[in-house]
This record gives structure tokens, sequence and C-alpha cells, in this order.
């Protein structure tokens, strides 16, 4: 059996730091992996202030979502890993700010240590039926 896999790239979004892809189209499905605060044009982590870095993050996913020719409207699931549990309040203000009525699943989860020293990093799984 033949897989329907697609390797989704963009130059609106950081490029993987390790050995994976930005995203994967699968029937349907896009996984789209941990997004860091990095800025696509330097490939440089944003000013470390949580707010900045969290809204980064999120531009990171809505422009794999564009490369798919998706939208926040599509996302089912996402994942947001903190540093710091105490900026909970924070992430959900500025992640609110991406979205209309609809959000997706999601969980919110406090981790040790980010890749890069980042504060915040996002993932994500979109469908377009």
């Amino acid at each position: 059996m033949e897989k329907d896999i697609k390797v989704i790239s963009t130059d609106n979004a950081p490029k993987a730091v390790g050995p994976y892809s930005q995203a994967i189209n699968c029937g349907g499905f896009l996984f789209i992996s941990g997004q860091m605060p990095i800025d696509p044009q330097n490939n440089e982590m944003v000013e470390s202030l949580f707010r900045i870095q969290a809204e980064q993050s999120m531009k990171n996913v809505l422009a794999i979502l564009k490369e798919n020719n998706m939208t926040v409207d599509n996302l089912v699931k996402t994942n947001i890993y903190l540093t710091d549990m105490e900026k909970f309040t924070e992430v959900n203000d500025v992640y609110k700010s991406f979205f209309g009525e609809y959000y997706p699943a999601r969980a919110c989860v406090e981790v040790s240590k980010l890749p890069k020293g980042a504060l915040v990093e996002i993932e994500a799984i979109a469908f377009k039926g």
C-alpha cells in the first residue's frame, strides 16, 4: 500500500532545528511539529518576553497552516508547552487572540526545559476533509 504522505515546508516558519519536518500532511490531517518562538526571517529566537514568544509560536503555526491552504478553523488539537505554568493565564490571552468563537481541543503542560531556551512551544493537528 502506498502512503499518502506529503512533507509541508515553508520559508514563513522557522527551519527545523533537528531531524524532523515542519509538518506532515496525511489523509487530510496536518501534523505540525512544535513551533518555537523563532523568527523565520533571521532564524533567531525573538525577545525573551513570554507574550512575544507565545505570539511568534502561534504565527509560525499559522504560516504552516497557510502553506497547506488551511486556517485556525482547521485546527482540531493543539499542545502548548510552557517552562513556567505561572504563565498559563498569559498564554491563554495570547492563544485566544488568534481564534474566533471556535477553539480546538488542547493540552497545556509545564516542562522543565525547551530547546534553545524557549519559554513556550506549540504543536498542532489540523484537518481538512
